[in-house]
């Protein structure tokens, strides 16, 4: 009787969580001061010749189940830097771009909205969210967590 009442409160915290078609997002903080000198790389392809990396410093999980970041993307060499900062809802395999920065200041996206997860619209979030941010359909547990994954990639699919 107590496996089955647990399985049924976990069932229903899932769709809670996971399925709520009354979901909102929380209100979305300023974008974070990054720092390419902590940047930890997302593996990517061979073929692509970007670099992109996260700063640990700016992963934040909020109590909506979104988890936003800053991702850095440069050329090997270059001084250049573009940042992003997005969002990732991993139960529902979306992203979001909420600001982007090429010199240094933040410029806010116009009306972001949720696009799938996939390496058409971003190989470097879909990477990131894979080799890092999402366990199946929901969050790591924590940020160090994912920062772990970063350094130590456990690729699990969505």
């Amino acid at each position: 009787m107590l496996v089955a009442t647990a399985a049924l409160v976990a069932g229903v915290a899932h769709a809670q969580l996971f399925e709520n078609p009354d979901w909102q997002e929380s209100a979305v903080p300023p974008p974070p001061s990054y720092d390419l000198r902590r940047a930890l790389e997302i593996e990517m392809p061979a073929y692509m010749t970007l670099k992109f990396g996260v700063d640990p410093q700016t992963i934040a999980i909020t109590p909506d189940g979104v988890v936003r970041y800053v991702v850095l993307g440069w050329r090997e060499g270059g001084s250049a830097v573009n940042a992003f900062y997005e969002g990732v809802r991993c139960a529902t395999a979306e992203y979001k771009t909420y600001a982007r920065s090429a010199d240094g200041t933040w410029r806010m996206a116009d009306n972001p909205d949720w696009k799938r997860l996939d390496e058409r619209n971003s190989i470097y979030t879909s990477e990131l969210a894979r080799q890092a941010l999402c366990r199946g359909r929901a969050p790591r547990a924590s940020v160090s967590d994912m920062v772990r994954e970063l350094k130590r990639p456990e690729v699990l699919s969505y």
